[in-house]
């Protein structure tokens, strides 16, 4: 990677995204520059972040969820386009 520990060019970044993925998830941060100036900083989410992140659920199980409710309130549209076209036309 770049000559100094933790910084890489965009150019890098790019031609070695995986590379760059691994040190990231063993903890490492990096600082991504671009014409050598610093643009941004690749880091491992905090201890916190990370146990938010865990308790996501995967976005099927949740939409389905969605759907179930949906059905038993009567909403009052059947479908999320309705829903958009709606509030298009109120603004």
């Amino acid at each position: 990677m770049g000559d100094h520990m933790g910084i890489i060019t965009a150019k890098e970044l790019k031609q070695k995204t995986g590379e760059v993925i691994k040190k990231v998830r063993s903890g490492e941060q990096l600082t991504i520059t671009y014409r050598g100036r610093p643009v941004a900083i690749i880091a491992p989410p905090e201890v916190e972040e990370r146990k938010a992140l865990e308790k996501l659920r995967p976005f099927k199980e949740a939409w389905k969820d969605i759907e179930e409710t949906l059905q038993k309130t009567r909403p009052k549209f059947k479908e999320w386009q309705e829903a958009i076209e709606w509030v298009r036309d109120k603004t």
